[in-house]
């Protein structure tokens, strides 16, 4: 699997990032092909410390072919062009494949 997330700085109007978001941004980024799924958060916090961020977004794909197609896609240019749009904050993207680990939930435990 391959993840996309966008970090967003805080907005000049926070109230019209919310609702354009929601209401208008994110159906655009529900129709990229490929996409097999996404999720959200306006309740981002640091630990410790002020946090550095407005809003996430994630997004998971395939494989990296499969999310730079999606970008590239007329579907995918559309999203990208509408950040300007609600992000008066900036946004960061970043991408990387999903490696998996495990837990061993036995840890600690008397045998």
């Amino acid at each position: 699997m391959h993840k996309l997330v966008v970090l967003y700085s805080e907005p000049a109007d926070p109230g019209h990032f919310r609702d354009y978001y929601v209401n208008h941004h994110l159906p655009l980024v529900a129709q990229m092909p490929g996409l097999l799924a996404w999720r959200y958060s306006f309740d981002v916090t640091a630990m410790p410390g002020q946090t550095p961020y407005f809003a996430i977004f994630e997004a998971e794909f395939a494989d990296a072919a499969a999310m730079t197609a999606s970008r590239e896609s007329p579907e995918g240019r559309q999203v990208s062009a509408d950040v300007a749009n609600y992000a008066t904050g900036g946004a960061t993207v970043i991408h990387y494949p999903v490696q998996d680990g495990t837990v061993d939930l036995g840890r600690g435990r008397d045998a």
